[in-house]
């Protein structure tokens, strides 16, 4: 069996590590156009604020580790073309501009997201910056410490977290976002409030419902970001405004959302015969809502990566589905959350929504420290189920919503919630879970 996979971030080399190992005999080529892979764009942003000194860290595995495995791995070999009929591929040799076919019995399409580049005046200049690859992250190191001002485009998760590693590194910060809140597909206002004011605390200008329409510069290099409400000076400008699903490729020749995100059944298969898909090029099913939706997540990524493995040859184990589960360290607070938000459930489902807030001790107050958290519980008030949650403290408190993200997956009530059994021990709870606690309130 001869397996071809195109792209090799987070869930091709999941597929290519598993397909190896469990299908000893097949023969495995990997192509992919830059010359790393497994490359952790999540700790850019540890990487900038010197939490991680080293970004050869930010790897957790190599082209000469697959080869180890026995794969055929085409480093800087670019697709251009794919003929789903014959199971033919058209490459390119980037290094020396050679340009071969090569055929499969079974193809992976692991082609990753790209970030939402918008056709903003004066984009092209120096110092706008992505921030997605190894290669983002070295020219964003580079150039951090020759700039004062920089000013971060996107309030999600990477854009918070660059904004807060630059000020920890000295520099003057702005945050801009279209939304009115930061991270408002995570969170909701009880959570992105606390959130705001340590930015704003810190310095952080926070530069919210305002859309960038222009940039200025001089001899090239960006100089000024201008919004619809005002301009801000610039040094350094880092787009994160969001991804995109990098399919181009397949680009009506398989079905896909209108985004081009490539529609999967629950095995990873495409609409093709025997041309399989997975992570971030694809839709992925988002149980709370119980629809499709684009969720580009690295958790995501190398569950689906692994079962193109499992399911290869024939249906073996199905995709579960995602809660699109997330967390994240804001100066003090540890902030997570699972589901669908408050906000994000009324605007984008049909049902009737509730939501309940309670604030507490994480653990007894006869205890010599102990930190308050507040946590949310969403949920449908017909049918009771729970829709998601949120959690923030200054205790690490984030693996709770872990637990609920499994509540939500296996399609639990308010009810019983309420009375599921977890353990009590004053030195890390009280005897309610804060999860009993906040469905006891719902009830």
């Amino acid at each position: 069996m001869k397996v071809v996979v195109v792209g090799c971030t987070h869930a091709g080399t999941a597929a290519v590590v598993n397909i190896k190992a469990l299908h000893k005999d097949s023969e495995v080529t990997v192509y992919e156009r830059n010359n790393n892979i497994s490359f952790l764009s999540c700790g850019i942003a540890l990487n900038v604020g010197g939490v991680v000194e080293d970004s050869q860290k930010l790897f957790y595995n190599s082209p000469e580790g697959l080869v180890k495995l026995g794969i055929n791995t085409k480093m800087e070999h670019d697709v251009l073309d794919i003929d789903f009929k014959n199971r033919s591929l058209r490459v390119k040799n980037l290094t020396n501009g050679e340009i071969f076919e090569d055929n499969y019995d079974k193809l992976v399409l692991t082609l990753g997201s790209w970030p939402v580049i918008p056709p903003i005046e004066g984009i092209d200049q120096e110092n706008i910056i992505l921030c997605k690859n190894y290669g983002h992250a070295q020219t964003i190191i580079q150039k951090t410490e020759a700039i004062q001002k920089v000013v971060v485009i996107g309030a999600g998760y990477i854009g918070v977290e660059l904004a807060e590693a630059f000020e920890m590194k000295g520099k003057d910060v702005t945050l801009i976002d279209a939304e009115e809140r930061i991270m408002s597909k995570y969170l909701d206002d009880e959570f992105t409030d606390l959130a705001e004011n340590a930015f704003t605390h810190h310095g952080v200008k926070l530069a919210l419902n305002e859309m960038v329409i222009r940039f200025e510069g001089e001899q090239g290099c960006v100089t000024k970001v201008v919004t619809d409400k005002a301009s801000y000076d610039a040094d350094l400008v880092i787009l994160c405004i969001g991804f995109a699903p990098n399919s181009w490729l397949v680009k009506g020749k398989i079905d896909t959302l209108p985004n081009g995100a490539i529609i999967i059944d629950e095995y990873m298969r495409t609409s093709e015969k025997d041309v399989f898909a997975a992570g971030d090029c694809c839709v992925v099913l988002f149980n709370p809502a119980q629809d499709q939706r684009y969720i580009p997540l690295a958790t995501n990524a190398v569950r689906m990566g692994t079962l193109v493995a499992r399911n290869l040859v024939e249906p073996a184990l199905k995709y579960m589905g995602t809660q699109a589960t997330s967390g994240i360290k804001i100066y003090d607070y540890n902030i997570a959350s699972t589901g669908m938000t408050e906000e994000v459930a009324r605007a984008t489902t049909d049902m009737e929504i509730d939501a309940v807030v309670l604030s507490d001790n994480y653990r007894p107050e006869f205890m010599p420290t102990y930190e308050m958290a507040t946590v949310k519980l969403v949920y449908d008030k017909v049918t009771r189920r729970i829709l998601g949650g949120q959690i923030i403290s200054k205790q690490d408190l984030t693996q709770l919503m872990n637990t609920l993200s499994v509540v939500v997956q296996n399609n639990m009530t308010i009810e019983e919630l309420a009375m599921t059994d977890f353990f009590f021990q004053p030195h890390f709870n009280k005897p309610w879970s804060l999860l009993n606690a906040v469905a006891l309130k719902a009830l």
